[in-house]
């Protein structure tokens, strides 16, 4: 049996899950549960907001961007109803800019996509404020690369000249790099 990150018995395990990726927010969801959360999952900033200010968890995983606006209004309704609340963000985008306003206005911990269960389970339950440590087998930078490209592909819809239009690529280079398998 796999030995997981688990929650410890407190009295509060609940947990909102928000992210535009259905499949993805699922997945978390199911894996989340095993370690001992009780998650409810919103795919919207509106939906997000409704039940962070009707049932304020005591954890929660936001995406940074979502369909119909930015997870850090997200985080500030949380902030609002539940001071103590562990709020961990997730996003594709990382950038300095959107780490230091995510945890100026009250997230706990950021972490960049792909994250898995383990990750955010640690940064969810982590009190100390130290550094945490390198992982172990972090991504190739072609690996990085690939990820990013595969992101924006998908948030256009599979349109390839959209696609290499948002990355400023020419259409040809990027259609030869999505039709080579992922990098190690």
């Amino acid at each position: 049996m796999l030995d997981l990150p688990t929650i410890e018995s407190q009295a509060d395990r609940t947990l909102l899950l928000v992210d535009d990726d259905e499949a993805f927010v699922k997945r978390l969801a199911r894996a989340m549960e095993k370690r001992g959360f009780l998650p409810e999952t919103a795919q919207s900033v509106a939906a997000g907001r409704d039940i962070a200010l009707s049932r304020p968890p005591a954890y929660a995983v936001v995406d940074l961007r979502l369909e119909d606006g930015s997870g850090l209004d997200v985080v500030e309704a949380l902030r609002e109803r539940r001071p103590d609340c562990r709020i961990v963000m997730l996003t594709g985008y990382g950038a300095i800019a959107t780490a230091v306003a995510a945890v100026k206005i009250g997230a706990t911990d950021y972490l960049a996509k792909p994250a898995d269960a383990d990750d955010v389970t640690n940064a969810l339950l982590s009190r100390t404020n130290t550094r945490p440590p390198a992982p172990e087998n972090p991504m190739s930078a072609d690996r990085v690369r690939w990820e990013h490209i595969q992101r924006i592909y998908e948030l256009c819809d599979r349109n390839v000249s959209e696609t290499a239009r948002r990355l400023t690529m020419h259409r040809r280079t990027l259609q030869r790099i999505l039709a080579k398998r992922s990098p190690v």
